[in-house]
């Protein structure tokens, strides 16, 4: 393997900071962006929309998701398809992280 290479492991990728949410970028591309997120219990994001699709996966952690005034509660390993043009709100019910990918096309 290239020295260059290796692995490494996305829930260590960002640390949680208290009172706040942290959010580090790790792909930044025309094409669409892959970012990680650590919220402190009661964090979120308001709500917004975007005119791409959006998929989250909650690597730690409990989040609550609203799409279109419907709100699911997601867990360590489950994701969701935030559809593009669609208002969206995230909530983290407990200390969590998630990865956040956006294709933009």
């Amino acid at each position: 393997m290239a020295e260059h290479i290796k692995s490494q492991t996305l829930v260590d990728l960002v640390k949680y900071q208290e009172g706040t949410v942290v959010s580090r970028t790790l792909l930044k591309k025309e094409t669409g962006t892959v970012t990680m997120f650590a919220f402190d219990q009661g964090q979120g994001l308001s709500e917004h929309t975007t005119p791409f699709d959006a998929m989250v996966c909650v690597l730690d952690g409990n989040m609550e998701i609203i799409i279109s005034g419907s709100a699911v509660t997601l867990e360590n390993g489950e994701m969701i398809i935030m559809p593009a043009n669609e208002p969206h709100a995230l909530l983290a019910v407990e200390k969590s992280k998630m990865m956040l990918t956006m294709i933009r096309s």
